[in-house]
């Protein structure tokens, strides 16, 4: 096999294991969703809740019909596709397959319920972090890696 088709693979393999975890996180809070509506305290500044969000990122966009945020969310998808078949390095490879698989995660939860399924809630004293779920994080890890990835290549090229 050569090295762009393992750099693909790479991709695809953290697109579907980020999917396969998001979607097996979010089926355990909806299977417990009694018991997570009024919030199981975890440690201090965390709990596991119930929620569902029907905008994106911090409710923004709250009441735009679901399924334009499901095409918008699959054209992301098709670009980040697109990108990953073009990557020649292993970390933009896990970066967009991690971004890929926590877009698609999300676009599961619009088409199941019309909105999307978060269960992390950080808070500090009473102030809240809008809750979150697994997809947001493969999202924010992907995009942070595709940050650092420029970084870490040079670094890489400088070691002997």
């Amino acid at each position: 096999m050569e090295y762009g088709n393992k750099t693909l693979l790479l991709g695809v393999i953290v697109a579907l294991t980020s999917l396969a975890a998001d979607q097996l996180t979010k089926a355990i809070v909806v299977e417990n969703a009694t018991l997570l509506s009024a919030g199981l305290p975890v440690f201090p500044g965390f709990n596991l809740v119930f929620g569902r969000n029907d905008g994106v990122t911090f409710g923004l966009l709250a009441g735009v019909p679901w399924w334009s945020l499901v095409l918008l969310a699959f054209a992301f998808c098709v670009w980040l596709a697109i990108m990953l078949t073009r990557t020649s390095t292993r970390i933009e490879a896990v970066a967009f397959g991690s971004i890929l698989g926590g877009a698609l995660g999300n676009i599961v939860d619009r088409v199941r319920y019309r909105a999307v399924t978060d269960f992390l809630d950080f808070y500090v004293g009473t102030a809240h972090w809008p809750a979150f779920n697994l997809a947001d994080v493969f999202i924010v890890c992907g995009v942070g890696l595709m940050l650092l990835a420029p970084w870490i290549s040079a670094r890489r090229s400088i070691k002997p």
